[in-house]
């Protein structure tokens, strides 16, 4: 589990792929400080284990399964390429983003960036598997960092953009400060507004049949 608080800003040491999975290597320092085989660590969002280290340099590697690869962006890193990072939540630790599981729902593409005096302006195309649970003012986790949801306009194919608002201090400590238009996002969407839906959709189609709309036990899911 994460908190969608960026600790450092990676780099892109090398990325071997082969037969459908590949090899990753981050060069960083501040998320290895304390870490050890087998252990958590979100790369741009998505939750990868430390299966080694780098035979010149700090860092850590990463082995990427072709799903993977298949499910996110990271298959588009390029060595020199800047990652968010940060390590699996410590208990008793402070909780400044949200509920972040390090698992990706969909990739995201950035439609428009617009500077304004002390804030940028992101939009990011959103597929519909994340789309439905987007809200205003509502947690979304892009590239593994914590925002919050300006506005969301849905799509006719189930799609949707939203726009997050981002600070110079994201801009500074994140790969923010250089995302572009085109680029490809790793989107997870609030696991609680997942966990509520999963909840209430017998109800909601008992209501959509004209069936009976007193609340369901949840022995009747089953």
């Amino acid at each position: 589990m994460f908190t969608g608080i960026i600790e450092e800003l990676g780099c892109v040491a090398a990325l071997d792929v082969a037969d459908g999975h590949a090899r990753l290597v981050v060069d960083c320092h501040t998320v290895v400080s304390d870490a050890a085989i087998g252990d958590s660590i979100a790369v741009n969002g998505c939750c990868l284990t430390v299966s080694g280290w780098p035979e010149d340099g700090t860092g850590f590697v990463a082995e990427l399964m072709a799903e993977t690869l298949r499910a996110t962006a990271l298959g588009d890193l390029e060595v020199g390429a800047p990652v968010n990072l940060e390590r699996a939540m410590a208990s008793g630790a402070r909780f400044g983003g949200h509920l972040v599981q390090g698992h990706v729902d969909g990739v995201g593409e950035v439609v428009a960036r617009d500077e304004q005096p002390g804030t940028v302006f992101l939009t990011v195309r959103a597929p519909a598997e994340v789309a439905a649970y987007l809200v205003p003012k509502g947690s979304v986790t892009i590239d593994g960092t914590s925002l919050t949801v300006v506005d969301v306009a849905d799509g006719a194919d189930g799609s949707a953009t939203f726009r997050v608002g981002l600070i110079p201090h994201t801009l500074a400590v994140t790969t923010f400060g250089s995302r572009s238009v085109g680029d490809r996002v790793n989107l997870e969407a609030d696991v609680i507004a997942k966990y509520v839906e999963r909840m209430v959709a017998p109800y909601a189609e008992r209501t959509r049949a004209g069936g009976a709309t007193t609340p369901y036990r949840a022995e009747e899911r089953t």
